[in-house]
């Protein structure tokens, strides 16, 4: 079942994603996930054309967890041995924006490239789950854009600030509840050229598996996002770009490159 948020009218609602329509919801983002299994949440009888409305991020997460070198493909690709433990890094939940929105190409870098990602969403407070239990704290999965300032990450040695810009963090359509993350097909296009194509399947460490790892450092929230690591072919984008991630049974994230 995917669960979107959207504006309409200059009100915020959330709703359920089917076709190319949406079906307001009486509840939250939070409260529909959490009802959804039993369905138990109250279906307003108002239906929207997607063409009627603005698609927000599907959540407002305090932290942002990234993932670096998940996907075994990746790690060829760029000669380097497979880790024995995640590498984590955050991203600000100011960078977060959705569908359609601009990522701003910031002054002070020449790199800005994109990476997509597979993200997990937050429904339950999580502190030292294992996972064998993370499935009942995965609220669902959502598709993410960990845009990165590379020549600026090279330079510092570090990520925060080439992660970190206002913008470098598309999410969504949709929160996607009823997903098998272990085998979706993962892409990416650049003004309609594919970039990067591979499988979740290739991914080194799991959703749940990550879970455990993050949630055994610090304490996880409602509509926080775990970013579960991208596939190769990361590269490049430039003012005027048109960026697309898009995974199998979730949807497409389109988004534009502008200064």
């Amino acid at each position: 079942m995917k669960f979107v948020r959207f504006k309409k009218d200059g009100v915020r609602n959330t709703g359920i994603l089917e076709d190319d329509s949406i079906t307001e919801l009486s509840c939250s983002m939070k409260k529909a996930i959490d009802a959804q299994s039993i369905g138990k949440f109250v279906l307003e009888k108002c239906t929207y054309d997607l063409k009627e409305v603005e698609i927000l991020p599907p959540v407002s997460p305090t932290k942002v967890v990234c993932v670096g070198l998940n996907y075994v493909d990746h790690a060829r690709e760029l000669n380097m041995e497979i880790p024995e433990e995640p590498v984590i890094f955050i991203k600000p939940s100011t960078g977060v924006i959705g569908p359609l929105d601009s990522i701003i190409y910031p002054s002070s870098s020449k790199q800005v490239d994109y990476e997509a990602e597979l993200a997990l969403t937050i429904s339950t407070k999580a502190h030292n789950i294992k996972k064998e239990d993370a499935d009942q704290y995965i609220g669902g999965y959502t598709v993410l854009n960990d845009v990165t300032a590379r020549d600026l990450q090279r330079k510092d040695g570090q990520w925060t600030r080439a992660k970190s810009f206002n913008t470098f963090c598309p999410i969504g359509p949709c929160i996607e509840t009823r997903l098998d993350p272990a085998d979706q097909q993962i892409s990416l296009k650049l003004n309609g050229e594919v970039k990067q194509n591979s499988n979740t399947r290739n991914m080194i460490f799991s959703p749940q598996e990550l879970v455990e790892f993050v949630s055994n450092i610090m304490t996880l929230h409602p509509g926080d996002i775990i970013a579960t690591g991208t596939p190769p072919g990361v590269g490049p984008m430039n003012v005027g770009d048109t960026v697309e991630v898009e995974i199998e049974n979730i949807g497409s994230l389109k988004n534009f490159v502008t200064k």
